[in-house]
Order: C-alpha cells, then structure tokens, then sequence
C-alpha cells in the first residue's frame, strides 16, 4: 500500500506555495459575467446619454426583441429612437461587448495560482521496495503571478474602452444613416413638387406645338426638362432606399420590423452653433481610442518588465516529497524527505533576442500613441471646422436664398395674374423656387453630418469623410418657352 504524505509536509509544501499570494480582494469582482460593463457605459453616457445593453441571457434577449419593436412600431422613429434600437438589437454590438467577458475572464484566469503537480511512485527491485510521493510547484510562476495580473489588467481596460467605442461607432453611424434616409425623403418630396410644374410645362409646349407656337426645338426643351426630371427622382429614391437599408441593417432589424416610419423632413438648424475654443484638448482627453492606445502602451511597458524580470531564469520548480525504501530483509522501512529544484539554465539562451523584441515592441507603441495624438488633434480641427462651414452655408440658403426666390415667384405670380408675365414664365420661377428649396435640404443634410462627425472626432469612433451629401440635387434646366 502506499503512504500518503503526512500532514506536515503537505503543511509545508502549500504554505510555500502561498506565501505572500493573498488574493486581492477586487478580484472577487471578476466573478461577475458583466464585470467591465461600467467601463464602457461611462463613455457611451459621456458621448451619447445611453448606456450599452449586454444581453446574457434569454429573458434579456427577448426584453431587448421587445423593446425593440415598440421602437419600430412608433408612430414615428426619430434619430434618437432609432440609435436606442441599435444599442439594443445590433448582433455586431453584443460581440464587441463579449469582448469585456473574455478579457476579464483572461484576468481571472492570471489572478489564480497554477494548481501543483502530484507524482506518486512506487518500485520494486530485487533488493528493495521503493514508494515516492511528491508535489510540484511552479515558484517562477507564483513570483511573476503580480505582474502578469497588471498586464492582464491593462488588457482588460484597453478591451473595455474598444467595447465603448464600438458602441459609439455603432450610435454615430445609426445617426448619420437616418440623416440620409430622412433627407432623401425630404428630397424627392420636393421634386414631386416640381415635376407637377415640370409636367405642365410640358402639356403646354406640346399644346402650342400643335398650334404652331412653339416649333419642335423648344417643345423638345421642355420635354427633356420634364423627363429629366423623373429621372432624377428615380435617382432620389434609390438613394432613399439605400440610406433606409443601411439604417435598418444598423438597427438589426428584418421581417416585418422593417416597416418603420421616419420622419418626413430633416430637423430645423438650431440658432446656433456649440463654440469650441479648445477643440483639440477635448479630443485628447475624450477620445476612447487614444485611451486604447496609451493602455496598450501600458501593457507592453508592463510586459518589458516582465521580461526583464525573467530573462535569465525562465522556468523554476520545486519539487518537495517523501520517498520510502523499504528492504525486503525485513529491515524497518524509513521515510526520507526530499526537496528538488529544477531550473534552465541560460548558456545558448541568455534572453537578449526576448528583450530586444520587447524593446522594439515598446517603441512601436510609443509612436504609434504618438501618431494617433496628432492625428486626433487635425481630425477635431477639421470636423469643427466643417462643422461652422456648413452651418453658415446652410444659414445662407435658409435666409437669403430660398425667401428671395420665394418673393420672385410670389410677384410672377401677381403679375400672371394681370396678365403680364407667362405661363412659362410662372412654371419657371417655381421650379427655381424648389431648386432653392433642394440645395437648403442638401445644406441642412451636410450640417447635421457634421455635427455627428464633430461629436465622434471628440468622443471616438471617428470615420471622417462622411459629411458629403453627395453634391445634392438640382433641377434640370427648362427651356422656358417664348414671354
């Protein structure tokens, strides 16, 4: 039969084990599947007034279904419904959010001592019996323990900022999807408007071709403004029904969540614009991803420092246990301790090439934190920027150029009504009228782009670019038939 250890030295062998490896209280915290989560939320709140949503479970998915379909069974879906939506039923967002899980769970892991390794033997030879017991202890591994707990710490915070900027990635490109749906909406109500006037125009010039007023070149005129016209709105809609897709894939929505209402026209532009003197300085210290990067930095220094620590000595055991021999003579059998060490030992191998490569890793995080900071700073500047051009060209058609055309067709208007000026005439300045009305909805379109733009170059998840509306719409030019 074999022996088992005896109490004391099992006493032994774990108190070494443990020494100075009380567990930090904190990490009980890690236990819980949605640790990390405030990380992320402080941000979101931050940039956007939400909070993320990380479903774990059925009851929470189906809570999440449901709110989300009360969502898109409104009345009406505005932009801020339409992000909750999102924040709620986008699959791509409760990935990212599974990210803090792992993370933490990898933190978990760090923070637990490798369990010992038990060997029992036992032996016979002619002249003895022999019976060995042992445990093993990785001792490098419990002295290092504190330090890759720091790096997997910094892992953890780095994986709960990419969560929060995912999610604000995923709100701002929500917002900028249903700025484009509602003002290609608002669009192609506005060409219907003027293809009534195009169509018209049209039925008259042919009518007076037939008497002889109006010869084939300038009923062909308005024709083509008319056909124009309706190609255009083709275009508008097509442009409508992908800026919609685009909303409805962000919003996680199909089958019959698709049917959703949105609002007819884009919001009015406020009375003005948010002033920012320290643009730049607010990005720095705002930015989710720069904050990634300098945690990554951190980490990488942290993980030098370990393998400065370990450079010599990369692996140590020790193995403490009994062994019993027990002759077959009849002698008493004895129990002998015995304690064993077990380490490399760095002839080929004296860690330099390990050590340069951290260097080297070190450094390239170091610029790559670098490069970043500056290219926050240009992207604040250029989206606030953007951000005051638009609004003032936006403020400019709202009031100079739509209420001047609005007078020129309200005094045509009054002077077909005497009689003085044509019907073509009329038709015309109506269409000009619209055309105005068409560059203010592409303005306004333009405006609000940006702002979304200036709210993610400060808080993260920053595209750039993505203020275009597509150079707007103009009416085709009509030939205006003879005064």
């Amino acid at each position: 039969m074999i022996a088992p250890l005896s109490k004391t030295a099992a006493a032994f062998i774990i108190s070494g084990l443990l020494a100075g490896c009380a567990s930090n209280p904190n990490w009980k915290r890690l236990e819980d599947p949605k640790y990390g989560l405030q990380g992320a939320s402080a941000h979101s709140v931050a940039a956007i007034g939400k909070r993320p949503v990380w479903i774990q479970s059925q009851e929470e998915a189906q809570e999440a279904v449901a709110q989300t379909r009360a969502i898109l069974n409104s009345k009406v879906v505005s932009k801020d419904m339409a992000v909750r939506a999102a924040i709620l039923n986008n699959k791509g967002l409760q990935a990212d959010l599974a990210e803090i899980g792992i993370s933490s769970a990898e933190m978990w892991q760090e923070t637990k001592l490798l369990n010992p390794v038990v060997s029992v033997g036992y032996a016979t030879n002619p002249a003895a019996r022999l019976i060995e017991s042992a445990i093993v202890g990785n001792v490098l591994a419990l002295i290092t323990r504190e330090k890759r707990v720091n790096i997997a710490e910094a892992q953890f915070r780095a994986a709960q900022h990419r969560a929060a900027e995912s999610l604000l990635r995923l709100a701002f490109e929500t917002e900028k999807a249903w700025i484009k749906t509602v003002a290609a909406k608002e669009t192609i109500a506005y060409l219907q408007k003027a293809q009534i006037a195009a169509d018209a125009s049209s039925d008259l010039a042919k009518e007076l071709g037939r008497t002889g007023a109006f010869n084939k070149a300038v009923q062909a005129r308005e024709h083509a403004s008319f056909a124009e016209l309706t190609g255009q709105i083709s275009e508008a809609r097509i442009n409508e029904r992908a800026a919609r897709e685009e909303l409805t894939r962000l919003m996680g929505a199909w089958g019959s969540d698709i049917d959703f209402k949105l609002p007819s026209a884009l919001p009015r532009l406020p009375g003005k614009t948010l002033v920012k003197t320290e643009v730049e300085r607010e990005a720095l210290q705002k930015r989710v991803d720069l904050q990634i990067s300098k945690l990554e930095l951190e980490a990488v220094a942290r993980s030098h420092k370990l393998t400065n620590a370990t450079r010599y000595l990369t692996d140590l055991e020790v193995k403490a246990g009994f062994e019993r021999e027990k002759p077959k003579d009849g002698d008493p059998a004895e129990w002998e301790k015995r304690v064993e060490v077990e380490f490399a030992i760095p002839i080929f191998d004296s860690g330099d090439a390990r050590l340069r490569k951290a260097e080297f890793m070190y450094m390239q995080a170091a610029n790559r934190l670098a490069e970043k900071a500056v290219n926050i700073r240009s992207e604040a500047r250029g989206a606030y920027d953007k951000y005051k051009s638009t609004y003032e060209l936006a403020r400019h058609y709202r009031d100079k150029v739509v209420p001047l055309r609005d007078i020129i067709k309200q005094e045509v208007l009054l002077e077909y009504n005497g009689m003085i000026s044509s019907t073509f005439e009329l038709l015309a300045d109506t269409k000009a009228a619209t055309n105005a009305m068409l560059m203010l909805v592409n303005a306004k379109q333009n405006f609000w782009l940006a702002e979304v733009d200036l709210r993610s170059a400060i808080h993260g998840g920053y595209g750039g670019g993505g203020s275009g509306g597509g150079g707007g719409v103009s009416l085709a030019e009509g030939g205006g038939g003879p005064h």
